[in-house]
């Protein structure tokens, strides 16, 4: 696999290209905003180690440009903000997972793993809940037949709800299919992304179960 590290901080980024290069991936560097974003543009990559802090072009700046360019390698920030408002803007704009730093190198090479094996994971076929159809293939949802934009998180939290639509899921469940391999997310960035599909999805579509989590259901089946 071709990987793209983007850091500013040389020994980091040395570190960085040191180990995933020994995890058996060719990888390319880049230590600011501007070269990050001309090799992205430029080049095909299987993922993106992307720091936020980054001089001349900053990190989510760069993700958003690639992003409405077409560009849909999986992306994985790394940030020093705690906040968990960095961390949705982070993957509103694009982002497919984050770390925040100081990280165990093993923890951003599990996560790595992670957003690569998610590249084959969709299959051939049409999802469908109501007026609400999700094509798996072309990662692409409609609503009665009109496009519907979501954001990375926001498909595959509605994916996983489309896939068991009408069970309750957990907020732990959803926070692990989102993020595989860390159990220790903010409860409240899963309250945020279905706070946000439901402005998004038929009224009624998204059930919450009282202390327990959330459903997908026909929001049309009862009328």
């Amino acid at each position: 696999m071709r990987i793209l590290v983007v850091e500013d901080e040389p020994t980091l980024n040395a570190q960085l290209v040191q180990a995933i290069a020994a995890a058996g991936h060719t990888v390319e560097a880049a230590l600011d905003g501007v070269q990050a974003h001309y090799l992205g543009e430029v080049s095909d990559f299987d993922a993106v180690v992307l720091d936020l802090g980054l001089p001349q072009l900053d990190g989510l700046s760069v993700l958003r440009r690639w992003r409405a360019a077409g560009r849909g390698m999986p992306v994985l920030i790394l940030t020093a903000r705690s906040a968990w408002e960095e961390k949705v803007a982070g993957i509103d704009a694009g982002a497919d997972d984050y770390l925040a730093k100081p990280f165990h190198m093993e923890e951003l090479l599990a996560r790595l793993r992670a957003l690569l094996r998610r590249l084959g994971e969709h299959a051939s076929a049409l999802w469908s809940c109501g007026a609400i159809t999700l094509d798996t293939r072309q990662a692409r949802v409609t609503v009665d037949g009109q496009p519907l934009e979501l954001t990375s998180h926001e498909f595959k939290l509605l994916s996983l709800l489309m896939q068991k639509k009408g069970e309750v899921l957990s907020r732990t469940v959803l926070s692990e299919h989102l993020y595989p391999e860390d159990s220790d997310r903010d409860s409240n960035t899963i309250e945020v992304f279905i706070a946000r599909l439901r402005k998004k999805l038929p009224a009624g579509s998204i059930e919450t179960a009282r202390g327990l989590g959330y459903r997908l259901v026909d929001a049309g089946a009862g009328a």
